[in-house]
């Protein structure tokens, strides 16, 4: 299904919750940017940092009243792609590259590290993410492989780096109920988001399949690109739940991408079940 996309070239991978890779098509280990699926390494990266102690998720950050765990779940009220205030924190869903800058910068600050380097040494190094670099924003200038991103999703479904407790909070819903655009798929009633990655839920249209699981996690990005988890994907052939998987190209997101991306979801839960 992937070699009828209209792109130039395609990368993906599907891993199961043990870690196994149940598939994989074209040049995985090409390097391709990101977009905004730099933002659950970043956030990661900000989970390890609370872990180790350096920052606090209810500690203030960003404009007043908000928190670390505002900026990670887009209600610190911060504006899509400008330093400004929009809303009180808490009171809207605002997705906003400006509030991951933000936070960024304040953990660095926090540990003394650039946060490209902090990201590098807290998730990238350990999970042997060789040939995964953060030149820019960690909203949006990170550059992977479908191979490095295929360790990260086998690290999110089986924590090493973060207790399994933190994991679970990240992929829980922050500030419930909230409502809110998403980008690309207009507003959403609810637009539920974690601490650092979008949750399914509910919402409708959704760049995740017709059977994705409400509790599917994950982010897609502007260059073509997406990384889901379903904790919910039956695998017939193992002992364990859940699967991931990811896609990267070198076209930008768009209705081709509207089009192509559920029902291919589709048939990769399909495959995890039948497997």
């Amino acid at each position: 299904m992937i070699e009828n996309w209209p792109v130039p070239t395609a990368a993906a991978a599907v891993v199961r919750a043990d870690g196994t890779v149940a598939g994989a098509h074209g040049p995985t280990g090409r390097r391709f940017p990101l977009a905004s699926v730099t933002k659950p390494l970043a956030a990661y990266a900000v989970l390890v940092a609370y872990e180790e102690g350096a920052v606090e998720l209810d500690e203030p950050a960003g404009p007043e009243g908000s928190t670390v765990r505002h900026l990670l779940a887009h209600t610190s009220g911060l504006a899509f792609d400008e330093h400004r205030v929009m809303a009180e924190p808490g009171t809207r869903r605002i997705y906003s590259n400006a509030g991951f800058e933000v936070l960024g910068d304040h953990v660095a600050k926090a540990t003394d590290i650039p946060f490209a380097e902090y990201v590098r040494q807290a998730v990238l190094e350990p999970l042997g993410m060789t040939d995964t670099t953060l030149d820019g924003s960690p909203a949006k200038d990170g550059v992977s492989t479908v191979d490095d991103l295929v360790r990260f999703a086998a690290e999110v479904q089986a924590p090493r780096l973060l207790d399994a407790r933190t994991v679970l909070a990240a992929m829980s819903v922050v500030h419930p109920g909230l409502t809110g655009i998403l980008p690309g798929y207009g507003h959403q009633r609810p637009n539920d988001w974690g601490l650092g990655f979008e949750i399914r839920g509910s919402k409708s249209p959704h760049w995740t399949g017709a059977s994705s699981s409400p509790r599917t996690f994950g982010h897609f990005g502007q260059s073509g690109t997406f990384l889901w988890i379903d904790p919910d994907a039956g695998w017939a052939g193992g002992n364990g739940r859940g699967g991931a998987c990811v896609a990267l190209t070198d076209r930008a997101f768009g209705p081709w991408a509207i089009e192509a991306w559920p029902p291919f979801t589709d048939a990769v839960l399909a495959e995890l079940r039948a497997s």
